[in-house]
């Protein structure tokens, strides 16, 4: 079966990656969802009584952005004139660090986060960069306003016209957390059950009906979805093309017989794909406050490589299976309709219906974090278990039974 995202030049999964990166540390926690160092106080004397009174620290340092999304978000700009859809470009470039770096427990830390946005002058003005920064401030103000200790630092704007076409914007977080916090991925045995966390719907924290689409597999859903009519009209916007979809990005998706959850919103489809990825630390960190984290073997952030990313925190081989996904939200429904990916790569090029999940194994502890999720607008539950058996992923969805592995 054809990947068309890889025809795109993108890895869903980024095997080069992990390939030129095998040899390198992988910290104190190798199966950590992000990588964990020693963070040492000075003088040494006071580091030993520090972890003599099990206050030893631990550093994070984790850098993510938002990629062909910006792209996506140039040309509904261009076309509507609405400014406001910078705010969410810079949201996701924060929430894929802050959502990474809560899988392994640094939301009962410090985070510091340095912002790095490079630009072409040329087609990107002086006004988008200010929505950009402004964008980042109420995103924060939102974080800490739920007790996320949080703190935004400088940051450099380049402009770079000769290697960039219009805009990248990109973070890099540091996290100093105790070590006693550290949720390890090596700790997801057999018999966990898995919680999942929706990425569609409307949270207490948003504004609006979000698509579900967050930071992964943008290039499938711009090429796949809009039609040709923007390669021609705005060429610095593309650099490879698929067959191009049908829709306009201020089309609106009440034309389709699409469910009511979406109607009622009245959201055009380049809202859709440009809704902003859903941070799910206010849930993240109601569980700390619950200590409901006692009862997390661990958690995964579904981003790259979409259902199947769980496969790289396995410590011992075990099978994970997915047998009561969510429904597939319309969006990824539209997206596979229009490009023709196969439903074996829907899977595992985009989260198709939750981007969190928490891994227990105590059933009790699920419910309640289920009810906490539910508590903050977004639907949460049981979606699968963890059993003995070969390294390998099975999931069972309306459109086939599909299993991958590592």
């Amino acid at each position: 079966m054809s990947d068309k995202y890889a025809s795109l030049g993108v890895s869903s999964s980024k095997e080069a990656v992990h390939r030129a990166t095998r040899n390198n540390s992988k910290g104190l926690f190798p199966y950590a969802f992000c990588k964990i160092d020693s963070y040492d106080y000075s003088p040494k004397w006071l580091n030993n009584i520090a972890k003599l009174f099990g206050h030893r620290q631990v550093g994070i340092s984790h850098a993510d952005g938002a990629g062909t999304k910006t792209s996506l978000a140039y040309i509904y700009w261009k076309e509507t004139g609405d400014m406001s859809v910078w705010r969410g470009v810079v949201q996701d470039s924060i929430a894929m660090n802050i959502d990474d770096v809560a899988c392994v427990g640094g939301l009962t830390g410090r985070m510091f986060l340095t912002s790095s946005i490079d630009r072409n002058s040329h087609r990107i003005p002086d006004e988008v960069i200010a929505e950009l920064i402004n964008g980042e401030n109420i995103f924060l103000d939102m974080l800490r306003a739920y007790e996320i200790d949080i703190t935004g630092q400088s940051g450099e704007t380049a402009d770079v016209s000769d290697l960039v076409r219009t805009v990248t914007v990109n973070n890099s977080l540091f996290c100093q957390m105790p070590y006693k916090n550290v949720i390890d991925n090596a700790n997801i045995k057999p018999g966990n059950f898995i919680v999942g966390l929706s990425s569609d719907g409307c949270a207490l924290y948003e504004s609006k009906y979000n698509g579900g689409m967050g930071s992964n597999g943008l290039t499938l859903g711009r090429h796949g979805v809009f039609a040709p009519e923007y390669r021609k009209k705005y060429p610095e916007s593309f650099e490879s093309l698929i067959d191009a979809g049908s829709n306009g990005v201020q089309s609106y998706t009440g034309t389709k017989k699409l469910d009511e959850k979406v109607n009622a919103w009245g959201v055009s489809y380049g809202e859709m794909v440009l809704s902003p990825t859903r941070t799910y630390a206010p849930v993240i960190k109601k569980y700390h406050d619950l200590h409901l984290d006692r009862e997390i073997s661990g958690m995964v952030h579904c981003s790259g490589g979409g259902q199947t990313k769980v496969l790289n925190y396995l410590s011992n081989p075990m099978t994970v299976t997915k047998y009561d996904m969510f429904d597939i939200p319309q969006l990824f429904n539209i997206i596979q309709k229009e490009s023709g990916q196969p439903w074996e790569h829907m899977y595992k090029t985009f989260n198709m219906g939750h981007r969190m999940e928490i891994y227990t194994p105590s059933k009790d502890a699920a419910e309640k974090m289920i009810d906490v999720s539910k508590s903050f607008g977004v639907e949460a539950k049981i979606i699968g278990c963890v059993e003995r058996g070969a390294k390998r992923l099975l999931i069972k969805s309306p459109h086939g039974r599909f299993e991958y592995s590592r």
